[in-house]
């Protein structure tokens, strides 16, 4: 898994920046309510994300957590004292907390399925009655997008899915969930090209790869026989699945 502390200068501009942040935020915030209340984003990263919640909803009183330090500290700079350190799996807030909790880009970064159970749990816990819990599901399905570079990287290893959405929807339920709708939005500038592709197995981003894997520059060396090694093949289409807290009957 990737240093997050190391990546977060580097975070933003590797990941779509403004544009894949813009995308994201508009689809969390048609998965939501729009009325008065309390949002948590949980592992808000940066803050990209977060401030665009924040902005758009002025009503939402905006929360981010993050446990990676170095993200928590340049995300407190764009939401100044709204942002604080803290683990997804034991949030520090009182049961029925918040309105809505979101959750970009973080399921499929957990080691197993206990992971998994326990940030949804977490995050169910802190939700009021009638709240809703919005997050990412199936990202490295969505980088696979049907191109050239995906044949060659076909039979590379890889790690169980741990925001497979059926997963998630089952951990969802054991917490006491409900489903509430779908969306999808577009990773802007994240196509991936042949030679940005061999940069990223050889930074260690395909986690079942290190760069010292033989594997790796055998892989390197048929995307590098790949035509336009420059061009960007198509954006990803990352989805988000949303779930409702019942209220007390």
């Amino acid at each position: 898994m990737l240093d997050y502390d190391e990546e977060a200068d580097a975070y933003d501009a590797s990941r779509g920046g403004e544009p894949r942040a813009e995308a994201a935020a508009a689809a969390v915030l048609g998965l939501i309510p729009d009325r008065p209340g309390r949002l948590l984003d949980v592992a808000c990263g940066t803050g990209l994300v977060t401030r665009r919640l924040a902005a758009a909803r002025p009503a939402l009183r905006v929360t981010g957590a993050d446990l990676a330090a170095a993200m928590a500290r340049r995300a407190a700079r764009r939401l100044p004292g709204a942002v604080l350190r803290a683990d997804g799996r034991r949030l520090p807030f009182a049961d029925a907390s918040f309105d809505a909790v979101t959750g970009v880009w973080l399921l499929h970064l957990l080691p197993g399925p206990a992971e998994v159970r326990a940030v949804v749990a977490e995050c169910a816990r802190v939700l009021r009655p009638g709240g809703v819990y919005v997050t990412t599901v199936d990202k490295a399905v969505a980088h696979d997008v049907g191109s050239d570079i995906d044949a060659v990287l076909a039979l590379r290893p890889r790690r169980p899915a741990q925001d497979a959405a059926d997963a998630v929807t089952g951990h969802a339920l054991a917490a006491g969930l409900l489903p509430a709708g779908q969306a999808a939005f577009p990773g802007h500038g994240q196509g991936r090209s042949p030679r940005s592709t061999v940069a990223d197995l050889r930074r260690g981003w395909f986690t079942l790869l290190p760069p010292d894997d033989p594997r790796t520059e055998e892989l390197a060396a048929r995307l590098a026989r790949l035509p336009d090694q420059d061009r960007r093949r198509p954006d990803p289409a990352f989805r988000l699945h949303a779930f409702r807290k019942p209220t007390d009957t």
